[in-house]
């Protein structure tokens, strides 16, 4: 029998998946742009906060207490340093014998605040690094979890650089933002609000001149947010694809390596690396082009302030110790006036990433899995293993099928072998049976059941799926053999690599079955990551058991291992088998020919 299979537009690596995930340069994300200050987004990022809100209320309290302390001790100077300067100039024994008395009383009250500046300094820095590395924690276990609920759906549409971008440099910059970005910010604001109500109490013409350069200010900043904002977020679009490149590349350095490619790929990451780096250059310009202006700023409003005071007390309207106080006090503060702008430019910047990264991590968390439960999901207590495709349609892409019509009935205990051309739809065929996609049309029935009515996890609870590119996790040969059940004894494990013929390779290495494995278990063969993965899928003691290719890539000896065992694997299972080689189909029971 043979079924239409929609022809290698259709198949897993398709070249439908490619088009999308080949992006341009330049053509990422750029709706990010527009949505970069929506207010809602701002108002999602608190509930982070909610776990650790009395450390947040302390941490705010202690940086309110900090900017007092510290913005006061100016106006402590000024007004100390007017006071022993006329009592100094009196010349009056009274006056001179009340100096001493002045300065221990002024130098008292500068130490205080000076005391109370440092120990709320350090109890906002302790409350904000406990709450931030608690809510970064948060961010990742939270982005963990979502993204094993995705539906495989999502990871074919998006690239791994990308992905790992998100729960990496976004993660920790929106942590930032959470934690000491939004106090900063605030603590600037109320220095700033501090420095305009000392000021103002030291002087008010002196004042308002010191102020006078702020429209001058803002008319730049409204100037340069705009520019600044496209930057970022080409910053942020550009080490996703690096990343991205990075990924690939280390992945499938065999196959570069193989076919001669390294100095083509280095040319083609070359070129992505320069589009990263203009980038960052573009944002690194415009920053550079703030500092130097609030500087400039700063020093055109000191200047200023000091010739009024000059003419002044020229004019005699101020005296001696007037004019020194207001000289240190307003230079004080006008220094400290534009430390506050320099920091929200800065912040300014910090909070475009992170904003950027706030919504690209939503965009992943606002994801909804398209594979759910019904509310009424039936929880299967076994499974026989009887599965009836009717009249399945499916597609990757719209209008581009893969299945058509497509009808198969397999009895419990039945071993199907399924061949066909690349990209004729094995694959899609069992990637439909464990319910990693839904279909478009038809029904899939598991043991009478339609897939869509079944609690997924109590269907995959007893399927197990052995693919052509046997996949390891860091640990031991013990803890990937029971990855999908963890309550396995060592004896039961013992037994699953007997099975499989992976006994007697196990116990001749270092540490038998403790044996750490490297990344993707690549201390091994092929052929031996191979067996591991089928004592993984047995020992969950699946009903139906899926093979993908899963002897195509094994040596002649591993190959007679399993070739072996085999009959013990499918033996009472429902099996699905994917294979060109005749050695592993001539037990199948059929032949489905797509």
């Amino acid at each position: 029998m043979a079924y239409w299979g929609g022809g290698n537009a259709g198949g897993w690596s398709g070249d439908q998946r490619g088009v999308q995930r080949g992006r341009a340069v330049d053509g990422w994300d750029y709706a990010e742009l527009g949505r970069v200050y929506e207010p809602d987004l701002v108002k999602r990022l608190f509930p982070f906060l909610g776990p650790y809100k009395v450390q947040a209320i302390v941490a705010t309290i202690a940086m309110l207490v900090f900017a007092i302390a510290s913005y006061a001790q100016p106006y402590v100077m000024a007004v100390a340093t007017e006071s022993i300067v006329e009592k100094l100039r009196s010349g009056t024994p009274g006056e001179l014998a009340a100096v001493e008395g002045e300065i221990l009383r002024f130098g008292a009250l500068l130490v205080g605040l000076a005391t109370f500046s440092f120990g709320s300094a350090a109890l906002q820095r302790l409350m904000t690094g406990y709450v931030g590395h608690r809510i970064l924690r948060d961010l990742r276990s939270q982005m963990f979890e979502h993204l094993n609920k995705l539906s495989l759906s999502f990871f074919d549409r998006e690239e791994v650089g990308r992905v790992m971008s998100r729960v990496t440099s976004d993660v920790v910059t929106l942590q930032e933002l959470i934690t000491s970005g939004f106090l900063n910010i605030l603590a600037d604001i109320v220095g700033l609000a501090l420095i305009v109500l000392f000021l103002f109490l030291l002087d008010p013409m002196l004042a308002v001149i010191s102020l006078s350069v702020i429209p001058l200010l803002m008319i730049f900043m409204v100037w340069w947010q705009t520019p600044a904002a496209h930057a970022f977020i080409r910053v942020r679009q550009g080490i996703s694809i690096v990343n991205g490149s990075i990924s690939e590349n280390v992945s499938g350095v065999r196959i570069v390596q193989s076919l001669n490619r390294e100095d083509e790929n280095l040319r083609q990451f070359d070129r992505l690396n320069r589009v990263n780096l203009d980038a960052n250059m573009d944002a690194v310009k415009l920053q550079a082009a703030v500092i130097p202006m609030v500087e400039m700023l700063s020093t055109v409003a000191t200047a200023v302030v000091l010739i009024v005071i000059g003419v002044r007390t020229f004019a005699g309207d101020l005296g001696a110790g007037e004019a020194l106080a207001y000289a240190i006090g307003f230079l004080l503060y006008i220094q400290r006036f534009f430390n506050p702008v320099r920091d929200i430019v800065l912040q300014y910047t910090m909070l475009q990433r992170a904003m950027a990264g706030a919504h690209r991590i939503f965009e992943v968390l606002d994801t909804e899995p398209e594979i759910v439960d019904p509310p009424d999901a039936k929880v299967l207590p076994d499974v026989e293993g009887r599965i009836d495709f009717n009249e399945v349609d499916f597609s990757y892409v719209k209008n581009v099928p893969v299945l058509r019509k497509f009808d198969l009935h397999i009895e419990p205990g039945e071993t199907i072998a399924f061949v066909g051309h690349t990209g004729a739809g094995k694959t899609t065929v069992t990637a439909l049976v464990n319910r990693s996609y839904d279909i478009e049309g038809g029904s899939i029935l598991v043991d009478g059941t339609d897939l869509r009515e079944i609690q997924r996890a109590s269907l995959t609870r007893r399927m197990s799926v052995v693919l052509q590119e046997p996949y390891l996790f860091s640990g031991t040969v013990a803890d990937n053999i029971r990855y999908g059940r963890l309550d396995a004894t060592d004896e039961e494990i013992a037994e699953a690599a007997r099975a499989v013929g992976a006994h007697d390779f196990v116990e001749r290495l270092s540490d038998g079955y403790d044996t750490e494995l490297h990344e993707r278990g690549t201390n091994l063969s092929v052929g031996q990551r191979q067996l591991i993965a089928f004592a993984r899928a047995i020992i969950a003691e699946p009903r139906i058991l899926i093979l993908d290719e899963a002897t195509a890539n094994i040596d002649t000896h591993s190959e007679r291992l399993i070739q072996q065992a085999l009959k013990t694997i499918l033996r009472g299972r429902t099996s699905l088998v994917i294979a060109h080689r005749l050695s592993t189909i001539r037990s199948a029971d059929r032949i489905v020919v797509m």
